[in-house]
């Protein structure tokens, strides 16, 4: 499926076929989180995988309570950027001996995935707060706000000892 595809004709096609591509994208990230768990070597980023794995199951009850009130089916549309990060996150992380900058790694390729979600999420709530879509812009903040929170944790978490570990 190309940038501009047939199936989207007007805004709020545009709207949907986001809002599945953020679905399919949390869904994989919900299969992709439990092997960065059990490779992260870290407490505190271990635990912070562990945290985020459940936010991300809530995040994806709220998505489909925005499918829900657009009056939509509750589906996905494959990604191929999520399908990329993931994959590179696995190669990177498979390739990694030692445990510093293996943390160091996966750590990365959280916060790509984070920046992946973040962009996608602050389109999603302009558009429906342009389409009227007020509860399922609060809806789709909830989640933005939770991508931000890790984006940030993680962040810390690397600049305070991780990433001085790994180097």
């Amino acid at each position: 499926m190309g940038l501009f595809t047939r199936d989207i004709k007007t805004f709020d096609d545009l709207f949907v076929h986001t809002l599945r591509d953020i679905y399919y994208a949390e869904n994989q990230i919900l299969k992709a989180l439990p092997t960065m768990i059990d490779k992260a070597t870290d407490p505190t980023l271990k635990q912070g995988f562990e945290k985020h794995f459940k936010e991300t199951r809530n995040q994806v009850q709220r998505l489909e309570k925005v499918f829900e009130l657009h009056g939509v089916d509750v589906k996905g549309v494959t990604c191929p950027a999520i399908d990329g990060i993931i994959e590179e996150a696995d190669e990177v992380a498979g390739e990694v001996a030692d445990k510093n900058v293996l943390d160091a790694a996966l750590i990365a390729a959280g916060q790509a995935v984070e920046h992946y979600e973040i962009t996608r999420y602050g389109t999603l709530i302009a558009w429906a707060e342009q389409m009227g879509r007020k509860d399922c812009a609060s809806l789709l903040r909830q989640n933005l706000e939770e991508e931000k929170a890790t984006d940030a944790k993680l962040t810390a978490l690397a600049e305070s000892r991780l990433n001085r570990k790994a180097a």
